[in-house]
């Protein structure tokens, strides 16, 4: 059976038209709309000479043995959508690996074993903590007593939420397991962002994952009368949070080599118009894909703030709450992934990856990694309006093919 890319974006329409609405694609994971797609998946794939398991975090795994079956290359992604999603993010991943895994079975005897897996809740949308199935499998889920506490909008805890589909919380980290023998992971994915398309390049490879660190800022002032307080005897928490807003924009553009700042959230208070404000708290977020460049991001943003305090009268403070460091993918697959996409685009981009990946996790516990990024139209992405280039993916499914035999070669070499 010769590669067929046309059918990777065919079977993308049935899953969109199967498991979306006029909002967009609703697969949320731990839903029946989420199981359904699974469930496609799996019919998809039957009749091949696969091994499938589910392992203990949820996530599905397909083998095809080889010659080396004590090391294999896996070609990864997840099903999963956040809600009112896009038809690719995710989906495109898992069935482009479907169409390079039939592709293979057809080619003959391997020289290494190739495995597909569906990670379970890379979005996290339901609970709000990404990355399940595959921190599990990686072993760097260590908050299961966190989780056991979490509740999604209607009430209903992740223990019981994941337990209806198979999923024992206490147990999710024996899907350590499955990364044994694991010799290389591949993963396509849309790039939901602008610069594939600012170059008019339909493919790129990608370096890593951005490191991030997220923080509460809070500035506290005196709350007092709007009306009968003089503008230069107030103390505005406000005003200390707006200054460094404008601040964390320029401290991206100094660090350069994609940095980048967000203030995604101020909450005020006492938060009526006739009160200057008391408290500015701060959502910051920083990311960056060198280590020691997000440290001075991070040290520059909070010197600005304690200036900033002292300038305004008021008083700062600094609460992390979360942060990982960057994940640098594999040299040498970077380097076959580039070859493969100069092979079917001419020309290729490397860039990194501000959102974080499985790919992230699965390079955390020590399997050579590299990522593809298709081009995403306008940059948008967790939307319905989320889009690619019908040819653009067919050219990813092809570069993805490309690589996965490089790799398969590398692998049976180096074994």
């Amino acid at each position: 059976m010769p590669l067929d890319p046309s059918r990777t974006v065919a079977e993308l329409k049935e899953l969109r038209e199967l498991t979306g609405d006029e909002n967009g694609a609703q697969r949320v994971a731990w839903t029946d709309t989420w199981e359904q797609a699974r469930g496609w998946l799996r019919e998809k794939l039957d009749g091949l000479p696969l091994e499938e398991v589910v392992d203990a975090a949820g996530n599905q795994w397909w083998t095809l043995p080889g010659q080396s079956e004590e090391r294999a290359v896996l070609i990864g992604g997840h099903i999963d959508s956040v809600p009112n999603g896009g038809w690719l993010d995710g989906a495109l991943n898992v069935v482009a690996g479907m169409e390079v895994v039939r592709r293979l079975v057809e080619s003959g005897e391997l020289a290494a074993t190739v495995r597909l897996v569906n990670w379970a809740d890379e979005e996290g949308a339901r609970f709000g903590r990404s990355l399940f199935g595959s921190s599990a499998a990686a072993g760097s889920m260590t908050d299961q007593e966190e989780l056991r506490g979490r509740r999604d909008a209607e009430g209903v805890a992740l223990p019981d939420a994941v337990r209806a589909h198979g999923v024992d919380l206490d147990r999710a980290l024996e899907a350590r397991s499955q990364l044994e023998g694991a010799a290389a992971y591949l993963e396509l994915h849309i790039e939901q962002g602008p610069v594939l398309e600012s170059l008019n390049l339909p493919l790129g490879v990608v370096l890593g994952t951005f490191g991030v660190e997220r923080h509460q800022v809070t500035f506290r002032g005196q709350a007092a009368h709007a009306g009968s307080t003089p503008m230069d005897k107030r103390s505005d928490a406000l005003a200390g949070a707006a200054k460094l807003e404008l601040e964390i924009r320029e401290i991206a553009k100094r660090t350069g080599d994609g940095a980048v700042c967000t203030m995604g959230g101020v909450v005020t208070r006492p938060g009526i118009v006739t009160s200057v404000v008391e408290t500015a708290e701060c959502l910051l977020d920083q990311r960056h894909l060198d280590a020691v460049k997000l440290a001075e991001m991070l040290s520059n943003a909070e010197a600005a703030s304690r200036r900033f305090a002292q300038e305004e009268d008021i008083e700062v403070g600094w609460e992390r709450i979360w942060n990982i460091e960057p994940i640098l993918f594999d040299e040498a697959l970077i380097s076959l992934a580039e070859e493969s996409i100069r092979e079917v685009a001419g020309k290729s981009h490397r860039l990194p990856s501000g959102p974080l990946h499985d790919a992230a996790e699965v390079a955390r516990a020590g399997v050579p990694t590299v990522m593809l990024f298709v081009q995403s139209l306008r940059g948008l992405s967790h939307t319905k309006l989320e889009d690619t280039k019908e040819e653009h993916l067919e050219l990813a499914v092809q570069a993805l093919d490309r690589l996965a035999e490089r790799t398969i070669a590398r692998v049976a070499a180096s074994g």
